[in-house]
């Protein structure tokens, strides 16, 4: 894999502590609170019609451990704690001793009948488990919490280089959404005040509705959301090595969301049924776009990207999110104990998730192009990231068509 420039790792378990997030690679000399920067995008991921009473109990609120002084960062690691609200319940089923042999095992509050669609049993088997809650802990979706905290930093940091990030949700289960074109400008502004954030008023009716049923059914819906990132410049990425094009790298990020289970770039998979004439953008001269080195495009069909490098135009990352695999109607299971016929657990979930799975997205996508940014420009300051920065779209824009070639023998 390639060098990343910003990087970042996350600990924790949904019903341990907290959460906790290291973030290497923020150049110094970015401002940053947690009150403002990271709280926000926290409450963002824990709405959305659908969400499950967990949300109701947690309040989520980034602590800043290190990596900051007087309101700005050192250049050194950034961490992060969240602590977790309901751990009060879970101290002795998620205790870090061994339990009392005298205790009560529903305290310890195991899980022997895996749900399907969950990492359950795969991860039972893979860790040589007994307890599948040694591993839904992690798996849990809760640790997205510390994504969208490092996210959120990396938000902050590409806002500096005038790049903004936004979601909307495009489909519920059956439902899909007809976004107007072109996008509204500021795209979380008119997305979050939708209870699932959609831009799609007359779909929103539909959309809670088949939630609802699915809620009295005892079931769970997925859906599809689209991330767009404006202001990145042309040439981040790159074409030379598989692991460099940024596509795949945002492809790995967002796909490693719970539950997405298909990530595209741009409207590929309806391009993949069209004729070439009807999927390449022409290229025109604009000598006004700076991010894009003077050139433009006839439309953004291939998303932002060619050839694993941005164009400067909107990137467009959509992703597919698949029901959640906790159903109140219980599937049919094994019991790990004695491989007898059961139904599977229920553990407290959502019954859609799609509008916060879109959150955790720009959160990924934020860290991707962040790490771009990084790669190319570097810095180990954000005012020399600021300077490399400049001195390049300077160059862009003063590039000519008349330069002399170098003499190649």
């Amino acid at each position: 894999m390639p060098l990343r420039h910003l990087s970042f790792h996350t600990a924790g378990e949904s019903h341990g502590r907290g959460l906790v997030a290291v973030l290497e690679g923020v150049p110094a000399g970015l401002r940053l609170a947690a009150d403002s920067d990271i709280d926000p995008e926290l409450l963002r991921r824990m709405g959305g019609y659908g969400r499950g009473r967990r949300m109701q109990i947690e309040s989520d609120r980034a602590e800043i451990v290190s990596g900051i002084r007087f309101g700005a960062t050192l250049g050194s690691p950034l961490s992060l704690v969240i602590w977790n609200r309901d751990w009060e319940n879970w101290t002795t089923a998620m205790a870090h001793q061994a339990p009392d042999p005298e205790a009560n095992p529903k305290a310890l509050r195991p899980v022997y009948l895996p749900r399907p669609g969950h990492a359950d049993l795969a991860g039972v088997l893979k860790y040589d488990r007994r307890d599948a809650r040694d591993i839904l802990e992690r798996a849990s979706a809760r640790e997205t919490a510390a994504r969208v905290a490092c996210g959120a930093v990396a938000r902050t940091l590409l806002r500096e280089a005038g790049v903004t990030i936004g979601s909307h949700v495009t489909r519920i289960g059956s439902v899909e959404a007809s976004p107007p074109n072109p996008l509204p400008e500021n795209l979380n502004d008119a997305a979050d005040p939708s209870p699932l954030r959609t831009l799609d008023q007359s779909a929103e009716a539909s959309m809670k509705a088949e939630i609802d049923a699915a809620r009295k059914a005892g079931d769970t819906l997925g859906g599809c959301f689209e991330v767009v990132a404006r202001g990145l410049p042309v040439g981040l990425g790159s074409h030379v090595s598989w692991n460099r094009k940024l596509d795949g790298r945002l492809a790995q990020a967002v796909m490693s969301v719970h539950a997405v289970k298909g990530v595209e770039i741009g409207p590929a998979f309806a391009n993949a049924g069209r004729p070439g004439s009807r999927v390449h953008d022409a290229i025109t001269r604009d000598a006004v776009i700076a991010e894009s080195g003077g050139f433009a495009r006839s439309g953004n069909r291939a998303g932002g990207l060619e050839g694993g490098i941005t164009t400067g135009s909107p990137l467009v990352v959509r992703g597919a999110m698949k029901p959640i695999s906790t159903l109140r109607k219980r599937l049919p299971s094994v019991d790990l104990r004695d491989g007898q016929a059961k139904d599977a657990a229920v553990e407290r979930s959502d019954v859609c998730a799609v509008p916060a799975a879109a959150v955790v997205a720009e959160a990924m996508v934020a860290l991707v192009a962040a790490d771009a940014l990084m790669e190319k420009f570097g810095g180990d300051s954000l005012n020399e990231l600021k300077r490399n920065l400049d001195g390049y779209l300077a160059r862009l824009s003063a590039r000519g068509f008349r330069e002399r070639e170098p003499h190649r023998e």
